[in-house]
C-alpha cells in the first residue's frame, strides 16, 4: 500500500499557488524588469555589442558576413584556433561640440567577439576577409574531403 507523500508536488490548484507570497513577489519583480527594459533596446534585445552575423555555404566555400557599422580594417581582428574562427573588434567614438553657451564631449567604446566553428582541416591560408561599408565578408575554402583508401587483405600463411 502506498502512502500519500506529506509534500505535494504540483498538485495544488492554480488559485492556491497564485496566493503564495513568493510567487506574487516573483511576478511583480518580473513585471518591473519587463517594464524597465521595454524602452531600452540595448537591454531588451539581448547581449550587448554583438554584431548580426550570417553564415552560409556553397559546395566549395563557407561564407560569413557580419555587420560592423563604423568599423574599419584596423578595428577588426580574425583568429583561427582549433577550427574556431573568432571575429573580434573594438569601436571607439569621440564627439566634441563647442558652442557659445555649452561645451559637449561624448565618448563611447565597446568591444565584441563572435566565434564560428569550422570543419576540421581548414587552414588560415584558406580564409580571406574584406570589410566595406560596415560589412565584414569572410570566405573560407572548405578542405578537400578525405578519400577512402583501399587496404589489401592478405591471407594468413
Amino acid at each position: 500500500m502506498m502512502s500519500k507523500s506529506p509534500i505535494s508536488i504540483g498538485t495544488e490548484p492554480a488559485t492556491r499557488r497564485s496566493l503564495n507570497p513568493f510567487s506574487v513577489l516573483q511576478q511583480e519583480i518580473d513585471r518591473l524588469f519587463d517594464g524597465f527594459t521595454r524602452n531600452l533596446p540595448a537591454l531588451s534585445a539581448g547581449p550587448l555589442n554583438l554584431p548580426s552575423m550570417d553564415v552560409g555555404e556553397t559546395d566549395t566555400t563557407i561564407e560569413i558576413s557580419a555587420e560592423l557599422p563604423g568599423l574599419e580594417q584596423k578595428d577588426v581582428e580574425l583568429n583561427l584556433s582549433d577550427n574556431i574562427l573568432t571575429i573580434r573588434g573594438e569601436k571607439k567614438n569621440e564627439r566634441e561640440e563647442k558652442y557659445k553657451d555649452y561645451h559637449l564631449v561624448e565618448r563611447s567604446f565597446g568591444s565584441f567577439a563572435r566565434s564560428v566553428e569550422l570543419p576540421a582541416g581548414v587552414k588560415p591560408e584558406d580564409i580571406s576577409a574584406e570589410i566595406a561599408k560596415g560589412v565584414l565578408r569572410v570566405t573560407v575554402r572548405k578542405p578537400a574531403p578525405k578519400q577512402a583508401k583501399q587496404i589489401e587483405v592478405k591471407s594468413a600463411a
